[in-house]
């Protein structure tokens, strides 16, 4: 049998028989839809603390852009250089009660954004750009060589019943794996054009929803429970919601253009409305591979502005679905830039300091760790776990822990319980002082 690539995509999207399209239009979980008799209201299954559950957007990069070069932190030091372009003048902004210096651009988020932003300092221990997936691995620290996304995303996928298990990449690459095999990069264009075809499977959301509940009901009349029968009666859609649904949908997927951020944000946070992942992977340009940048204009300045205003985007469009007490955002990449080796020239790979950015309600914003100098530049210092300060020389957090112990946080602020981090990760601790 002949398998076209929509139908291929539309599989791999919501699941054989569209069991997640029809959780989609019924509003029933895929639990009760896949085992009507079987199921709970109060079924959680591995979920470890469906309260705590965040859906992951992640931003990362082979290119190793200058994320760490304009942010709090960085401008403590005076023989950091920055571009002299007030876009990344030293600029004071709050990050809830702390105030920090960083990068003007910086300050120009949302100050409800900003009171969930933190910044966390530390090394991704390698300076090669090809390994971006042993990023993933946090560099030899994560069991059976599973890439943190795909360690969330088994965590996660039970909280919410998504349709997929398996994280997706809409623009970031094909780097990601999941198990030990490869996943696909799906292109936001290509997401579009299967969704909105006139016969494709948005269009037919009351359809779908109308034949899925006439075949419940008629199974739980003949064999199922009063309370199945009122689980069932209580959190079904109506006909109406199924239509705004889908027409809502429609028109964010009919807004994407092209495949660059914002046509991947769109993406992302349609799949999250669908329900399709608990974590989805993009990429937000942020300077690229700026060994030779004059003045650091060419590429580290304007995309720093662009990159900042690009998460501004995304977090204004959670607003505008109701999704930003639902969805952490971290963008961290292969490995940070050298920040005064060639003054304001350009910037080499270094694999001894780099910056997370983590953006959600579990964050409590403000930074954590810090550099000193070392080999003629500077470090990620090791960092006290309670206060999430620096400690040039000492901390419970080493210099070499640093990348595991973002992960370890950045997991426990998506819900993953400290047990399931323990035993996939096996360097760091989670600095609870990054957590709200």
């Amino acid at each position: 049998m002949i398998i076209t690539r929509r139908k291929l995509l539309l599989r791999t999207l919501f699941g054989t028989g569209a069991v997640g399209l029809r959780a989609l239009a019924t509003g029933l979980p895929l639990s009760f839809l896949m085992r009507p008799r079987q199921a709970l209201a109060d079924d959680t299954f591995r979920c470890g603390d469906k309260a705590k559950a965040q859906y992951l957007i992640l931003s990362t990069s082979f290119a190793g852009d200058p994320v760490n070069a304009n942010v709090p932190g960085t401008y403590d030091f005076a023989d950091i250089p920055h571009a002299a372009d007030p876009r990344v003048a030293p600029t004071p902004f709050n990050l809830g009660s702390q105030t920090v210096t960083g990068a003007q651009v910086w300050s120009t988020l949302p100050q409800w954004v900003l009171d969930r932003t933190c910044f966390f300092h530390h090394a991704t221990l390698t300076n090669n750009h090809p390994n971006l997936p042993k990023v993933m691995r946090l560099m030899g620290a994560t069991t059976k060589q599973e890439m943190l996304p795909s360690i969330a995303a088994k965590a996660l996928a039970p909280c919410f019943g998504t349709v997929q298990t398996e994280p997706i990449s809409l623009g970031a690459g094909e780097f990601l794996t999941f198990d030990g095999r490869g996943l696909p990069n799906l292109n936001p264009t290509g997401l579009r054009d299967v969704l909105t075809h006139p016969t494709g499977p948005l269009m037919r959301l009351q359809q779908l929803r109308d034949r899925s509940l006439d075949r419940i009901h008629t199974l739980l009349k003949q064999q199922g429970t009063l309370a199945q029968r009122a689980y069932l009666d209580n959190l079904v859609a109506s006909r109406t919601q199924a239509r705004s649904l889908s027409d809502s949908l429609l028109d964010a997927l009919g807004g994407i253009t092209t495949n660059d951020p914002e046509g991947q944000i769109t993406a992302a946070v349609t799949l999250i409305r669908m329900k399709v992942s608990p974590v989805l992977v993009i990429h937000i340009p942020f300077g690229g591979d700026n060994h030779a940048d004059p003045d650091l204009l060419r590429a580290e300045v304007p995309q720093t502005a662009s990159g900042v205003a690009q998460i501004g985007s995304l977090m204004g469009t959670l607003q505008a679905n109701n999704l930003q007490d639902q969805v952490t955002f971290a963008m961290y990449n292969v490995f940070g830039r050298t920040l005064i080796k060639k003054g304001t020239t350009g910037r080499d790979h270094w694999a001894s300091h780099h910056t997370t950015v983590m953006i959600g309600k579990p964050i409590r914003p403000g930074v954590i760790g810090g550099l000193e100098p070392k080999a003629g530049d500077y470090y990620a210092t090791p960092i006290d776990s309670k206060t999430g300060k620096g400690v040039p020389g000492g901390g419970d957090v080493s210099f070499g822990d640093t990348l595991g112990a973002m992960g370890k946080t950045l997991g426990a602020a998506v819900g993953v319980t400290s047990e399931v981090l323990d035993q996939n990760i096996t360097q760091g601790k989670i600095v609870t002082a990054a957590l709200a």
